[in-house]
């Protein structure tokens, strides 16, 4: 079962930063947004146990985070 967990923790993974590569055109506001909510995903579903609530539940708020944070950055 921690394989799984594992495997799926690690394909999150993978496509947020692939994902990431096509974000040139965004603003830096919304590059924290994206990398607060991937981030945040990933924390939800280690915390959890890999559970669908807790990955959406912690890429919201990471991504409510990521917004904060970058609305000052230039």
């Amino acid at each position: 079962m921690k394989t799984v967990q594992r495997l799926a923790v690690s394909t999150v993974a993978a496509a947020v930063m692939l994902g990431m590569v096509g974000c040139s055109g965004m603003s830096t506001r919304d590059k924290y947004t994206v990398g607060g909510a991937g981030v945040g995903a990933v924390g939800g579903a280690l915390l959890t146990g890999g559970s669908t609530l807790g990955t959406v539940g912690g890429a919201a708020v990471g991504g409510v985070v990521g917004n904060q944070v970058g609305k000052d950055k230039k």
